[in-house]
């Protein structure tokens, strides 16, 4: 398969002329669906779901420089699935896409790798853990001990990450509802990781620390048919509180939100309890992108803008969007992770 019809086989399984953002509003068809009362089983979960249609492994890091500067750091796996099986060669219709990405306070350096699951390309293994697309990988003896690699034709990393807390169910165990009309997601993160290694730019090799999330999510239709895309917020405030929440944009918006103590004590927030409400607009890429927010969890005391580190953080991908570090003033202080996808036209 070239990569002209590869592109085209992983956009068209995630329905691109179909409802919502790239699709996930499409129906789920033959696929499997999340259940609510399902127990996650760990390692196992950590890997793949062949007999769901989409799932991904999502990593973002904010970082310090040794002059103090901050960057941002994205390394993404998608598995994207033509059918709700498995299979070995050429037979699988398994089809994965991997993104990276580092950001600073003046460029935004991005690349995208597309593979085709069942030869070896790509894949993910539970235990020891392994995931990885060409010579891109995050992989170690398990998710509490990972080196993370990736390039681009502008920048490479080469980093470490150790787990320094438990993982997080969100939602009802991990069971994570989406709309209204009860679309949902199986999803948990590993929101406790320290980072080190380097970052290698243009300027050359940057050695860095920090802190790393990992989202862990799968489903076949996660979105409702009128949901448009959405806007994902990760802080994590000084003092080590963290925060997860998200806007579903539609005909009526569906939040949710997460609320992590220090020590890892996970308690979930329903639709309409916390808000994300745009301050200020940027034209990024030929779009209107809003990159300054007002968000609020009222029963945490939670009142804080939430600005891009560098608003031109665009993904121009083949499925576009907006992903970058950000910084927490307000109420708390801290850094953290926005993602904003349905903005493409």
């Amino acid at each position: 398969m070239n990569v002209k019809a590869l592109l085209l086989a992983l956009i068209l399984p995630l329905g691109a002329q179909a409802q919502g953002f790239a699709g996930l509003g499409t129906e789920a068809q033959d696929f499997a669906e999340p259940v609510p009362g399902h127990v996650l089983q760990f390692p196992a979960d950590h890997g793949p779901h062949p007999d769901f249609r989409i799932e991904w492994w999502y990593l973002t890091a904010t970082l310090t420089g040794p002059d103090g500067t901050p960057y941002g750091l994205q390394w993404t796996l998608f598995r994207s699935a033509l059918a709700p099986r498995d299979g070995a060669g050429w037979d699988t219709p398994q089809l994965w896409m991997g993104h990276a990405a580092v950001t600073t306070p003046e460029a935004h350096h991005a690349a995208e790798r597309l593979a085709r699951g069942g030869i070896g390309q790509a894949g993910v293994e539970a235990d020891p853990f392994s995931a990885w697309i060409d010579d891109w990988a995050m992989e170690g003896p398990d998710l509490d001990r990972l080196r993370l690699t990736a390039s681009g034709t502008d920048f490479a990393y080469d980093v470490d990450l150790r787990a320094t807390g438990p993982l997080v169910l969100h939602g009802q165990d991990g069971y994570s509802v989406k709309s209204a009309a009860g679309q949902a997601s199986h999803y948990y993160s590993q929101p406790f990781f320290d980072l080190a290694g380097t970052l290698s730019l243009p300027e050359g090799d940057i050695p860095v620390t920090g802190q790393a999330w990992l989202d862990r999510e799968w489903s076949s239709q996660p979105l409702a048919q009128d949901q448009q895309g959405w806007d994902w917020f990760s802080l994590s405030f000084e003092g080590g509180d963290k925060m997860m929440g998200f806007v579903l944009r539609g005909d009526a918006d569906y939040t949710s939100a997460t609320w992590i103590t220090a020590d890892g004590q996970a308690t979930a927030f329903p639709d309409g309890a916390f808000a994300a409400r745009p301050l200020d607009l940027t034209p990024v890429a030929g779009r209107q992108v809003p990159t300054t927010w007002q968000v609020t969890l009222p029963d945490r005391g939670v009142d804080v803008t939430v600005t891009a580190l560098n608003p031109d953080a665009w993904m121009s991908t083949s499925v576009p969007y907006w992903e970058g570090p950000v910084t927490i003033t307000g109420s708390h202080s801290g850094t953290g992770y926005l993602e904003m996808t349905g903005y493409d036209d």
